[in-house]
């Protein structure tokens, strides 16, 4: 009887490229900047993506574009967002008690704290070095670059 082992590895294959953008743009706005320059129809997902970090919940918004025919999906995604929580204080003084809210920074990838947004695009076959042009024409778009996969300890906060 014939042995088969499954290596864990054989798993840990990345099929997609990521793209950092930075822009002081706003997630529909750049969108809108992108849909023009690549030849993509990015939509807001309703099916945001939700990221659990030590001081609440959080949701990173997401567009979307799915072509069916290449079986290709572009997911523009931002990576900074706050998390909000009320704190009460006890304090027997002058105030009594007393809340606050406390806001706290959340990242989709905390070890690119500086990027805005990513484009991530699977299952493509288009040049990256077309794409990354093209973004680069936008002139609200301060940078663009592309990130290596394997480089990134939270690659489970791009399962989506």
């Amino acid at each position: 009887m014939a042995i088969h082992k499954l290596h864990i590895d054989e798993f840990d294959e990345v099929d997609y490229e990521l793209i950092a953008i930075h822009t002081s743009l706003e997630d529909y706005r750049l969108a809108y900047f992108l849909n023009q320059k690549l030849p993509i129809l990015l939509s807001k997902s309703k099916n945001e993506i939700q990221i659990n970090i030590k001081e609440g919940v959080t949701f990173f918004s997401r567009f979307i574009y799915e072509n069916y025919n290449t079986d290709c999906c572009w997911s523009l995604v931002q990576n900074k967002n706050e998390v909000t929580t009320l704190t009460t204080n006890n304090n027997q003084n002058l105030f009594g008690e007393s809340s606050f809210e406390v806001a706290t920074k959340a990242f989709l990838l905390p070890e690119l704290k500086k990027v805005d947004y990513f484009l991530k695009i699977e299952n493509s076959d288009a040049e990256m070095d077309k794409i990354i042009a093209s973004m680069n024409t936008i002139s609200q778009i301060a940078t663009v670059y592309p990130v290596d996969s394997n480089s990134i300890k939270s690659k489970n906060n791009l399962i989506f």
